[in-house]
């Protein structure tokens, strides 16, 4: 089942970098996750909820990437 928050998302074990690409085109980097944590995210059908429970305000993160708005302009605010 697709997320309704959650585009994409990749795991980096060697950086243990949990890097999620949401679906307003923000793109965060979620550090020192396990990669047990990945695991249970990518075998989670409800993904937005898994991460909301145990990865968001869990584990530092740095924005690599703003939001999108439409008009291709990107939104900087929060």
């Amino acid at each position: 089942m697709p997320s309704s928050v959650i585009k994409k998302y990749e795991y980096r074990p060697g950086d243990k970098v949990l890097a999620i690409e949401f679906v307003s085109g923000a793109i965060y980097d979620y550090l020192d996750v396990p990669e047990e944590t990945y695991r249970e995210m990518k075998a989670n059908i409800q993904k937005g909820v898994f991460f909301n429970q145990h990865i968001k305000d869990k584990y530092k993160c740095v924005k690599v990437r703003s939001a999108s708005v439409p008009g291709g302009k990107t939104h900087h605010g929060n």
